[in-house]
């Protein structure tokens, strides 16, 4: 009995190198392939938000280098939770990829009762691409030109300040914000995208609003909105008169975005490869930097897709502690 449980032991271990091996052959005869049709560059959020400005950057360059029409389709909800799903549940073969951001991959499993999937164990990252801060901006009517003139006009009434939704980092902004006001009357106004809640603020339906810099900076040069402050340690090269919060003596309110690409779970690692290797030359590109910068956003890439998955780890960490901290939850 022995001697037969040994050998069915000794056939399991065969079976299951042989399959491993096959796979890995596959995957390679996959990738050699890959891609032979056009690629579906997903993004949770609707058009007119950062996301959606810094993917339709992307896509063009990545089509001239994969080969293949690299396609943004918007697929928007849920604080981008929507689209990011979708992807999930996309067959792992490298032609359904999701453009996200920090909201719906490391916020939303905070912020959010329950969400459809786990990002570190669902998707696979490739790399970051890009980053960019939040800014603090205002509608000129709002007789307030700094963070301290807003904080106090706070204490005297009601300071409405919207996002792009419930539950993101716009949000975990806004509360670092009332959490410095301390007594002040800041409320937080979400809305479903950052395209609404900027249209509201020009109507002066709210006093102002914490997003990306990208949708914010040409309302800002025409004088539209009044910008308050850079919610990071350093200036941004596009508004190089607006203090940061650190300047301005508020620390405690950093946020910034980065954007990141991912594939669903067991994609084979060669098309990961590949992917990785098209998207830093992407990143890296001088044009691509050029008209990145043009609309407030930096390179950020990172050294390896093994190297994205520790980042995640970090920021889902990071954020746990500001979520249970200020208490925010999505609707």
């Amino acid at each position: 009995m022995n001697i037969f449980l040994k050998r069915v032991t000794r056939f399991v271990k065969s079976a299951s190198v042989l399959l491993v091996a096959l796979s890995a052959v596959g995957g390679l005869a996959q990738a050699q392939d890959y891609p032979n049709k056009s690629i579906s560059l997903i993004v949770g959020f609707p058009p007119g938000g950062s996301n959606d400005i810094v993917a339709r950057l992307f896509a063009p360059k990545l089509t001239e280098l994969l080969g293949q029409s690299v396609v943004v389709v918007n697929k928007s909800g849920s604080n981008g939770l929507i689209g990011t799903d979708f992807v999930v549940k996309a067959a792992p073969d490298g032609y359904v990829i999701t453009f996200a951001s920090a909201s719906p991959l490391v916020i939303s499993p905070h912020t959010f009762p329950k969400i459809p999937f786990n990002t570190l164990k669902d998707l696979v990252g490739i790399t970051t691409v890009a980053q960019t801060p939040e800014l603090l901006a205002i509608h000129p009517s709002v007789p307030a030109k700094s963070l301290k003139e807003l904080i106090e006009l706070s204490k005297t009434r009601r300071v409405t300040i919207s996002s792009s939704g419930s539950g993101g980092l716009p949000h975990l902004a806004i509360e670092l914000l009332r959490g410095a006001a301390g007594s002040g009357d800041i409320v937080h106004v979400p809305y479903k995208g950052a395209g609404p809640a900027i249209a509201d603020l020009l109507g002066a339906h709210v006093d102002g609003i914490i997003v990306d810099l990208p949708p914010l900076y040409p309302l800002v040069q025409d004088g539209r909105l009044r910008a308050v402050a850079i919610t990071n340690t350093q200036r941004a090269v596009l508004l190089p008169d607006t203090l940061t919060s650190v300047e301005q003596g508020y620390p405690e309110i950093l946020a910034f975005n980065w954007f990141g690409v991912m594939a669903p779970a067991k994609t084979p690692q060669p098309i990961v490869d590949k992917l990785y290797a098209a998207l830093i030359r992407a990143a890296n590109s001088p044009d691509l930097i050029e008209a990145m910068r043009k609309v407030g956003v930096e390179p950020f890439v990172q050294s390896s897709p093994k190297a994205f998955g520790e980042f995640l780890q970090k920021e889902t960490d990071r954020w746990g502690v500001v979520a249970r901290a200020s208490g925010a939850k999505s609707d």
